[in-house]
Formats: C-alpha cells, sequence, structure tokens
C-alpha cells in the first residue's frame, strides 16, 4: 500500500500545479517533472534505508504531480471542444497503461528479484523521455509570471497535507489515536484559512471561483466517487488475496491485470463516445455497471475463486472506464481557457484527496467490521470486513447514478488554441 506521506508529496505539487504552469513554459515544466521524477528514481533504487527510499519516493511523486495535470491541460489546450473527448480518451489510455502492467510486473520483480529492480526498470525509461521530450516537445501555454504567494503554499500544504495524513493513519492508528484527531483537525481549521485566503487574493494559488460552475463541481464530486471506488476497492481487494488467502503479490497482480485493461482500451472509446452522446448517459450506464459489479464483491468466501474475482473486477473496471473521462472532459469544457490550468489542477487534487480520505474509510470499515464480527476464525472475520467495505462501495456507485441523473451539459464553442 502506498505510503501515505508519498500520496502528501503528490498532492502538494498538483495544487501548485497552476501556479508552475502560469509561470514557466511547457517545454521547460515538462523536463523539470521528468528530471525530478528521474531523480527520485534514481535515488530510490540506490536507497540504504527506509529513510532514503521514502524521500526518494516523494521526489518521484513531485514529479508525477505536476506531469499528469500538464498532460491534461495540454490537451485541453490543443483540441476543440468537438475533439475533447477523443483526446482525454487518449489521456485515459496512457494513465490506465502502467496500471495494467504495474502490479503484475511488480509482483513478479519482487517475488524473484530484489525491490531495487522496479526502480532499475522505471530509470531508463525515464531517461530516454527527458531525451525525446528535449528535443520534440513545443510550447502552447502561455506565461503570466504570476506573484508567489508563500502563505497560501504554506496553509495548502499543512491544510490537504494534514487531513491526508490524518486519514491515511486511521488504518494503523485508529480515529481514537491523538496523531490522528489532531491532524484531521489541523488540516481541517488551515484548509478552511487556504480558502478562505484564496478567496481574497487577486491570483490565488488554487481558483475555488470554478465551483460556481454547476456542472464542474458535480462532475469533480462524481470523480471522486470513482475514485474512492478505485483506489480503495483495489487497495481491499489486494488485502483480500494476500492476508485471507496468503497468495503472492505476484497473484495480487495478476488478478487486477485484466480489469486494468479493459479500462485502458475502454479509455478511448468512451471519450469519442462522448464527443457523441455527452456525459451524462455515459456516467449513468458507468455507476450502474460499477455498482452491479460491486455486489458479488460484499458475498466473498475464503475459497472464491481467483478467475471468478478477475472477471468480477473487470466488471467494475468496465463501468468506471465509462464514467471517468467524460466526466474529466465535462468539467473542463464548462471553464473558460484561463481558467482550464486551475480546473486541471483543482479535479486532480480533489481526486488524489478522495483517494486517500476513501481509501482510509473503506479500511476502517473493513477493520472495524473484522474486529466486531461474530465468526469463528479470524479468517473468516476478515472475509466479514472485506464484505462490509464493498458493500460501502456499492452504496457509493448507488450516489453516483442517482447524481449522474442531475448532469446538464451546455456544449461550449470553445476553439482550440
Amino acid at each position: 500500500m502506498a505510503d501515505h506521506r508519498v500520496f502528501v508529496g503528490q498532492w502538494n505539487y498538483d495544487t501548485n500545479d497552476s501556479l508552475f504552469k502560469e509561470r514557466f513554459t511547457t517545454r521547460r515544466l515538462y523536463l523539470a517533472s521528468m528530471l525530478l521524477f528521474t531523480l527520485g528514481t534514481l535515488l530510490a533504487a540506490l536507497a540504504p534505508n527506509f529513510a532514503v527510499l521514502l524521500t526518494g519516493r516523494i521526489i518521484q511523486s513531485a514529479g508525477a504531480g505536476i506531469m499528469m495535470p500538464l498532460m491534461q491541460t495540454i490537451m485541453l489546450i490543443i483540441f476543440p471542444v468537438s475533439k475533447r473527448g477523443a483526446a482525454m480518451g487518449m489521456v485515459g489510455l496512457v494513465i490506465s497503461f502502467a496500471p495494467a502492467i504495474g502490479p503484475t510486473l511488480g509482483g513478479w520483480l519482487v517475488d524473484h528479484y530484489s525491490w531495487r529492480s522496479l526502480f532499475y526498470l522505471v530509470l531508463p525509461i525515464s531517461v530516454l523521455t527527458i531525451i525525446i521530450a528535449y528535443y520534440s516537445l513545443k510550447n502552447v501555454m502561455e506565461v503570466s509570471n504570476p506573484r508567489v504567494d508563500v502563505l497560501s503554499i504554506l496553509l495548502s500544504s499543512l491544510g490537504f497535507g494534514g487531513l491526508l495524513y490524518g486519514f491515511s493513519m486511521v488504518g494503523a492508528a485508529g480515529w481514537g489515536s491523538l496523531s490522528v484527531t489532531l491532524s484531521i483537525l489541523v488540516g481541517a481549521v488551515t484548509l478552511a484559512a487556504f480558502i478562505w485566503r484564496q478567496l481574497l487574493i487577486a491570483k490565488p494559488l488554487l481558483e475555488f471561483r470554478v465551483f460556481t460552475r454547476p456542472l464542474f463541481t458535480l462532475s469533480t464530486i462524481l470523480s471522486m466517487i470513482l475514485f474512492i471506488g478505485m483506489i480503495g476497492g483495489e487497495t481491499i481487494l489486494t488485502l483480500y488475496i494476500q492476508n485471507v488467502r496468503g497468495d503472492s503479490a505476484l497473484s495480487s497482480g495478476l488478478l487486477l491485470l485484466p480489469g486494468a485493461i479493459v479500462m485502458g482500451l475502454m479509455s478511448p472509446i468512451s471519450g469519442m463516445m462522448y464527443d457523441k452522446f455527452g456525459a451524462r448517459s455515459l456516467s449513468i450506464i458507468g455507476f450502474l455497471i460499477f455498482s452491479l459489479g460491486n455486489i458479488p464483491f460484499f458475498l466473498l468466501a475464503p475459497s472464491t475463486s481467483l478467475t471468478f474475482l478477475a472477471v468480477l473486477y473487470s466488471i467494475r473496471m468496465l463501468g468506471m472506464s465509462m464514467t471517468m473521462m467524460p466526466l474529466m472532459t465535462a468539467s473542463m469544457n464548462i471553464l473558460p481557457h484561463h481558467l482550464l490550468a486551475h480546473g486541471t489542477a483543482m479535479s486532480n487534487t480533489m481526486r488524489q484527496v478522495a483517494g486517500a480520505i476513501g481509501t482510509a474509510m473503506l479500511i476502517s470499515i473493513m477493520s472495524t467490521a473484522t474486529v466486531s464480527s461474530s465468526a469463528q476464525t479470524p479468517v473468516l472475520a476478515m472475509v466479514d470486513g472485506v464484505n462490509k467495505a464493498f458493500l460501502a462501495s456499492f452504496v457509493l456507485g448507488l450516489l453516483g447514478i442517482i447524481l449522474s441523473f442531475l448532469i446538464k451539459e451546455q456544449r461550449s464553442k470553445q476553439p482550440a488554441a
């Protein structure tokens, strides 16, 4: 499971991404993010202890936190509204490709070689990407050099960072822990101060006024629900495979592989379908499939077939793939060009927060149900906890269906840059 401090690191750079985009050219910003990612990979590969390994992972997350929103913003700028669905579908394919092969390949490497091989494999690919980008990448974004508001950066780091840290520690420390309560309280108060400051200053670090557009707000909420279901479901299922069944990391990766492939292959298709039908229909159908796909998961037994689980997981991911990129595209299409960078930064920030907090909530539900279960053995008690967690995911899917009926799109006629 990802360390909570890595979540904090990636979120912090997602938040500052809109500021970076306005101060640096596309080419310089992308090369800087890839260089950070490469340096973090090298540091992690050579790490002599856990502290250095964690530092390397945080540096990696810093690069990725800049890179992912940047890629989305570039796609939104260079493509007209009528073709953004297909373009963002290709973005979804790229984003889904790593999860398709990462868990399986990573599990195989860890089972057969040193954990350092995970980083040594990525390192030459990162270097090659930097070389290609240096010679081929063009600048497409305007640079305005806004003033850096140091106080906003500090408040954002403490606010969202405190919330992520607190919720991520729930599974290990419990809700009654002082560290959890204090972190969440400090995070909530500081976050409120951060939002208030962004509404007062002329050049906010993160433009919360994007939420004045109902479609953006609704699409972001639905995307957050999907991220909770995706990240949380993957984590819970991995715990079931390894802790209940006693299978290897490779087995977990193989089980998740078909679903990730389905999501990757469906992303371009759902993008093209969005250009033709809009987000409302796709969101309703996608959440319906996602909800139905959750039902067998809260009826699991210790001996449930892995093949059966892989098929069920693929059905869940099919529903998500029909919904994820169309919702993201719809939320961006409603924004004018000068707010696209803020929109992508805000959207990615909210998804990161939802993924971390939602996963902690599902693990907390699983842990509570496991402890309070009347099952005769610890294994059956944990199975009961897993079932309860997927039941909560099913309820989230039903909420997504209801909210999807509220989507009302107004097709903008913004041209490409």
